[in-house]
């Protein structure tokens, strides 16, 4: 297939882009690279069947050729880039799915929406299934990035519905491994980079919050299984297996040998307490499940990011690093 993949030079479009290379695939990248890095597609400009557009989905755009499919990475995912860039957020939740979808229907292509496990809010039902309507506040500061993917949601439903687009959606819980930014406030991420500078790893509240890590390995198997499906969702992808924010830090604590320990801080609002996906519907329709033990993704991702060169100096504004994203 010809594979167009919004968003491609991000943490996880990057990868989704390699693994539809390496099965045989065409890929086309689309990114305006304002949260995704270009060294995260460098090793692919030189492969068959990838290009790279440097385009905004939110604005026109062209891919010329035939589309088979369209994946709908584009957007800032991670605590720090949308809360910085908000209005950017709601657009491409907004208009940059609309003209993603439109792509999809011109080609008669398969469009998968990446929505997020961030639609059902501060859950008030747990664990959470697919039919939950979740409890999000609309207004709250957390609002542009769960409301964009929400109305993403309810945008490629309608499309479904009205104009027949062959269209699916999937839930990504919270995802982890290699590529992710030192300094992108996502809860993993900014342990792994406190561990190796040997620094308290800050935990808000008593760091009983739960979260559900699946490594990044797993969850690109569920997205091409996904493009593959003419299914519509919505599916959840994640680990089923619940950890506290704590039991994270901890762990990181001993792959590391980090003298840091730990440091508490209050809890920002809004703030989930309990997250974990229910995952049997993705298991009987896509034949999808993870497979990598949290210790292993760590390992692998601690490898990975003790290698990198990455700026030791956060920027200036870091209100949300360290939040159990």
């Amino acid at each position: 297939m010809r594979v167009v993949v919004a968003g491609g030079s991000g943490f996880l479009g990057s990868h989704l882009c390699e693994a539809l290379l390496s099965r045989g695939d065409s890929v086309c990248c689309l990114d305006n690279f304002s949260s995704g890095r270009a060294a995260n597609i460098a090793h692919l400009l030189a492969a068959p069947g990838f290009e790279c557009i440097t385009c905004d989905v939110t604005a026109r755009f062209r891919v010329l050729g035939h589309v088979d499919a369209v994946a709908h990475l584009a957007s800032p995912a991670s605590p720090y880039d949308y809360h910085n860039h908000p209005l950017e957020t709601l657009a491409a939740g907004s208009r940059g799915t609309e003209n993603l979808l439109q792509l999809a229907l011109r080609h008669r292509a398969r469009f998968v929406l990446a929505s997020t496990s961030e639609v059902y809010g501060d859950p008030q039902v747990h664990p959470q299934d697919e039919d939950y309507w979740g409890h999000v506040n609309p207004i709250g500061p957390r609002s542009v990035y769960d409301e964009a993917k929400r109305y993403a949601e309810a945008l490629t439903m309608a499309y479904r519905r009205t104009r027949d687009a062959d269209a699916g959606i999937v839930r990504i819980f919270n995802t982890y491994g290699p590529r992710m930014r030192a300094h992108d406030g996502r809860v993993v991420s900014t342990f792994v980079r406190q561990a190796l500078d040997g620094q308290a790893l800050t935990l808000y509240g008593d760091g009983s919050q739960t979260r559900s890590f699946c490594y990044v390995e797993d969850m690109v198997r569920g997205l091409t299984a996904m493009i593959d499906s003419p299914h519509p969702g919505p599916f959840n992808l994640g680990n089923p297996r619940e950890r506290t924010v704590r039991e994270l830090a901890e762990l990181v604590l001993l792959l590391t040998g980090s003298p840091g320990g730990l440091r508490f801080l209050p809890l920002p609002v809004d703030d989930p307490v309990r997250r974990r996906p229910v995952i049997d519907r993705a298991h009987a329709e896509l034949g999808w499940h993870p497979q990598v033990p949290l210790d292993e993704g760590l390992r692998r991702t601690l490898a990975w990011c003790a290698e990198q060169p990455e700026p030791r100096v956060p920027p200036s504004d870091r209100s949300a690093v360290g939040r159990p994203s």
